[in-house]
């Protein structure tokens, strides 16, 4: 997964300056995410949980498979992090009303059977004036390449089979689906990587990995 750590830069200096800078905090602070709920669906070991927890956050770290929730319990522990980490989904945390200042849905939305259904329960429990991210691969030939010929069957840096192609996601999808569940997109942005600098960087190319901000109106 060594290829996900070095994802993981971009997606965290993004998640970090677009929540400090629609809650109104100082990215440099200390602990600038104190006082807000964060959810982080589809957690895995906690790449993006324990940065969020270090900056202040009440991070609930979720995931389906109960393996990456005692990987992840275990890593915290060693770390001196608190996290909430549980083995259970979004509709669940949903159906039991659990609500949040930000969520955290990356790389999530390319696995589930219904994109509109998963986006609504999870849009449910944005509280008002809340946000989501969401990053996912776009549904194109490029992507086709690249992230999965290219990462899983000739780089080997995922399992073959981890994406289907037809279970992509086209950005204005997911702005429908989005936009169906009460959340507006407020930014958006493309990743890449770069083989010689060996990093992933924002790009205005979304042709394959992209990420979006959405924000639930304020009542």
């Amino acid at each position: 997964f060594r290829p996900l750590h070095k994802f993981n830069p971009v997606r965290l200096a993004y998640i970090r300056d677009q929540v400090a800078a629609r809650f109104g905090r100082d990215p440099r602070a200390a602990r600038p995410f104190e006082g807000l709920r964060f959810l982080d669906i589809g957690c895995g070991g906690g790449l993006l949980c324990e940065p969020m927890a270090r900056l202040g956050a009440e991070v609930v770290g979720a995931d389906a498979s109960a393996t990456n929730i005692e990987v992840a319990k275990l890593h915290a522990a060693e770390a001196g992090v608190n996290v909430d980490y549980r083995a259970t989904t979004a509709e669940a945390l949903a159906d039991a009303g659990e609500t949040f200042d930000v969520i955290l849905n990356m790389e999530v939305v390319e696995h589930v059977a219904d994109v509109d259904l998963f986006v609504a329960k999870c849009s449910e429990m944005v509280r008002p004036g809340g946000i989501m991210f969401v990053a996912t691969i776009n549904r194109t030939l490029k992507a086709l390449g690249l992230a999965i010929i290219g990462a899983e069957y000739v780089l080997r840096w995922l399992p073959r089979g981890t994406h289907q192609f037809g279970k992509l996601v086209r950005p204005e999808e997911l702005a429908k689906a989005l936009g169906a569940a009460g959340l507006t997109i407020v930014d958006r942005t493309g990743v890449i990587y770069h083989p010689l600098a060996d990093r992933w960087q924002k790009s205005r190319d979304m042709d394959v990995n992209y990420m979006v901000l959405a924000e639930k109106a304020s009542v």
